[in-house]
C-alpha cells in the first residue's frame, strides 16, 4: 500500500495493482511452423531446400541409391543424449541417435567348486534377478525370434519351437489373412511389455504402443487400433494416424523390489537372500556342501543373458554353461503325455490325418488343415510363464520348471513389484487370440477409448483417453461451446478370425516345421527314406485340449514333438 497524499489532515491511500509477466516469447514455441528444416549432423539448422540437400550428397560423393530414410521417435533418452552429444562431439546427431549405447552389464559373486568344474550357486542384486523374471513374461515366439537373431547361422535348436518358427518366417504371406497377421505372430507382444521396458536390459525390446485412428475419429462409429497402422476403420479408412494416448505413469520398478538380493542354484532354482538363514537359503537352491568353494565376480552382459536363456530352456546347468562352458543337456528319451493341467470349456475339435510307417511305428508327418496350422502359429503367442501355468510346471524341462517353481514359493509382498498370481495368468494382449487357439487363453487390454479433439489442449493435438472427457471447442466469451469425447473401438490388427487362411492343406513334420502340402514333395520324403507306400498307413487323429497341452508340451522338450504329443513313449 503506497500513500498518494501528504496532507496532514486527510492522507490518501491506494493499493498496488498486480500485474503479470507476460514472456517476449508469448505462451508457444520460439520457431513457427509449417516450414521443414534440415539439420546436419553438427546441428547446423537451415529450412530445408531439395535442391540444396542433393548438393550436399553430390559433395559428398553419395548416390541416392545409397541413401536410407528412417523415422525415428525422439522422446527423454533421445533428447539428453543429443544434449550430451552437442557437448562433446561435432557428430551430435550421429552419437546423440545412433552412438553405442552404454554397455549393460551386471556383476554377480559366483560360487565354484574346487575342482573348478561346476558353478554352485551365484548372488544377484535385483536389477539381474528382474531380467531372469522377464524371461517367464517373454511369448514363445519371442524366445525363438531372440535366439534366431543372435545366434545367427549358429543358431540353437530350441527343440521343436525352432523349427515351428523358422516355417513360419518362412510360409509365405499368402497363406495369412494379411501381412499383419504374419508379423503379429513373427514378433509377438507380452501383457508385460511395460514392464519389461524398465528393466536394466530389455531382452524382447519392445517399444510403447502405438495408437492409430483414422481422420474421422472425433464424431461417429469408429476404430482405433495399435502398434500397425495399415488397418481398415470400419468407415472404410486406414487408420494411419498416430494418435497419443494420455493414461496414468506406474512406478519405475519392473519386478523386483529395490535392494533385495537373491541366490541362483546352477539349476535355475531361485531363492531371496535372508540375513541370518544362510543354511535355509543354500539348502533351498540345493546347495549342501561348499568346502574348498572359490569366490569369483563375473560380468554378465547381453551375450551372456542371451546364452542362459538358452541354457534355461535346452540344459540342466545353465551358469556352469555360460560361466565355464561344460554343457549338459535337457535331452529325454520320451515325453509322456501330459495330465490336463488347467479346466476348460473348450469342445473344439480338429482332425488331423498322421502318416505312419507300420514296420517300424515312427510317425513321418501329418497332413492338416488350416486350422491345425493356425494353432500351432498361435502357441508362439503364449508367455513363457503361461506356458508353464497351463502345463503345471511339468514341461519336463529341469531348469525351467525349477526356476518357475521357486519364483511361485518368494514371498511376493517382501521381494517382488507386482502379484506373482500375474506371472501364472495365460493372458495374451488383447486381439491376440484365435478362434483356433484349443487352450484355455484370455485377453486383456483395452477395448475402448474416448477420441478427443485437437481443440481440447494447447498446441491442438488429438489424443485417447481411458475415460470420458468434455472440452471447450470454442472460446468465445459470450458463448462457449464444448464437447464430449467420441467412444471408438478397438480393431485387431488381425481381425476378429484366424491368422492363417484356408484352403490350403499343410504338411507338418514331426519338430513342428509346417509347410504347405505338395504330393510330389511329401512322396520324395518316402523316397529320401528308403519307405515304400506299402510300408505306409494313415491314422485319423481327434485333436482337443488334452492333445494341445501334449503337443504344447513336447514342444518345449523334444524334437519330436509330434511323435511324443500324440502318442507319447508308445511309438519310441
Amino acid at each position: 500500500m503506497t500513500k498518494t497524499s501528504h496532507s496532514l489532515k486527510r492522507a490518501t491511500y491506494k493499493t498496488s495493482n498486480l500485474i503479470h509477466l507476460k514472456s517476449p516469447k508469448g505462451n508457444g514455441n520460439y520457431v513457427k511452423g509449417p516450414t521443414m528444416y534440415m539439420v546436419t549432423d553438427d546441428l547446423t539448422v537451415t529450412p530445408l531446400c531439395v535442391t540444396s540437400s542433393l548438393s550436399n550428397l553430390d559433395r559428398l560423393g553419395i548416390p541416392l541409391s545409397d541413401v536410407e530414410d528412417l523415422e525415428l521417435n525422439i522422446g527423454l533418452e533421445e533428447a539428453l543424449s543429443i544434449l550430451k552429444a552437442s557437448l562433446t562431439s561435432t557428430s551430435a546427431l550421429t552419437n546423440g541417435l545412433f552412438g553405442p549405447s552404454p554397455k549393460k552389464c551386471f556383476t554377480l559373486k559366483v560360487m565354484i567348486n574346487k575342482d573348478k568344474t561346476k558353478v554352485l550357486f551365484a548372488e544377484a542384486e535385483s536389477d539381474f534377478f528382474d531380467v531372469l523374471l522377464s524371461f517367464l513374461t517373454l511369448p514363445l515366439g519371442k524366445i525363438a525370434k531372440i535366439l534366431v537373431e543372435h545366434y545367427g547361422d549358429d543358431k540353437p535348436r530350441v527343440c521343436s519351437l525352432t523349427p515351428l518358427y523358422n516355417s513360419l518366417a518362412n510360409l509365405d504371406v499368402l497363406h495369412f489373412h494379411s501381412e499383419t497377421s504374419k508379423q503379429m505372430l513373427l514378433n509377438p507382444k507380452s501383457v508385460f511389455d511395460k514392464e519389461c521396458r524398465k528393466l536394466k536390459l530389455n531382452l524382447s525390446d519392445s517399444e510403447p504402443t502405438k495408437y492409430f485412428t483414422c481422420r474421422g475419429a472425433s464424431s461417429g462409429k469408429h476404430n482405433f487400433t495399435m502398434n500397425y497402422n495399415n488397418v481398415r476403420c470400419d468407415c472404410g479408412i486406414t487408420m494411419s494416424t498416430e494418435t497419443k494416448f494420455f493414461a496414468e505413469y506406474g512406478d519405475d520398478r519392473a519386478f523386483c523390489r529395490k535392494g533385495a538380493t537373491f541366490i541362483i542354484g546352477d539349476d535355475m532354482r531361485v531363492a531371496p537372500n535372508v540375513s541370518g538363514s544362510v543354511l535355509r537359503t543354500l539348502a533351498e537352491v540345493g546347495i549342501r556342501d561348499i568346502k574348498g568353494a572359490e569366490m569369483r565376480n563375473v560380468t554378465f552382459g547381453y551375450n551372456e543373458i542371451i546364452d542362459l536363456l538358452k541354457g534355461t530352456l535346452v540344459s540342466r546347468t545353465p551358469l556352469t554353461d555360460v560361466i565355464i562352458g561344460e554343457a549338459q543337456s535337457n535331452s529325454r528319451v520320451f515325453i509322456p503325455k501330459t495330465e490336463e493341467a488347467t479346466v476348460s470349456n473348450s469342445e473344439k475339435i480338429m482332425i488331423l490325418k498322421v502318416m505312419i510307417q507300420k514296420s517300424t511305428q515312427k510317425l513321418l508327418f501329418a497332413q492338416a488343415e488350416d486350422d491345425f496350422a493356425d494353432f500351432l502359429f498361435s502357441l508362439l503367442t503364449i508367455p513363457l510363464g503361461g506356458a508353464l501355468s497351463l502345463l503345471g510346471t511339468n514341461t519336463g524341462v529341469t531348469s525351467l520348471d525349477n526356476l518357475y517353481t521357486s519364483v511361485e514359493k518368494i514371498n511376493g509382498d517382501k521381494y517382488l513389484t507386482k502379484d506373482w498370481t500375474k506371472f501364472r495368468k495365460t493372458e495374451l494382449p488383447i486381439g491376440y487370440i484365435s478362434p483356433n487357439q484349443l487352450l484355455p487363453m484370455t485377453e486383456t487390454g483395452i477395448s475402448e477409448l474416448h477420441f478427443v479433439g485437437a481443440s481440447a489442449l494447447p498446441g491442438h493435438i488429438d489424443y485417447l483417453s481411458p475415460s470420458t472427457v468434455t472440452y471447450r471447442t470454442s472460446y468465445s466469451l459470450k458463448c462457449p461451446t464444448y464437447k464430449t469425447s467420441n467412444l471408438i473401438h478397438l480393431k485387431s490388427p488381425k481381425g476378429n478370425g484366424n491368422y492363417v487362411k484356408g484352403p490350403t492343406i499343410y504338411m507338418v513334420t514331426d519338430d513342428l516345421t509346417v509347410t504347405p502340402l505338395c504330393l510330389t514333395s511329401s512322396l520324395s520324403i518316402l523316397d529320401q527314406l528308403g519307405i515304400p507306400l506299402s510300408d505306409v498307413e494313415e491314422l485319423e487323429i481327434n485333436i482337443g485340449l488334452e492333445e494341445a497341452l501334449s503337443i504344447l508340451k513336447a514342444s518345449l522338450a523334444s524334437t519330436s514333438a509330434l511323435t511324443n504329443g500324440l502318442f507319447g513313449p508308445s511309438l519310441r
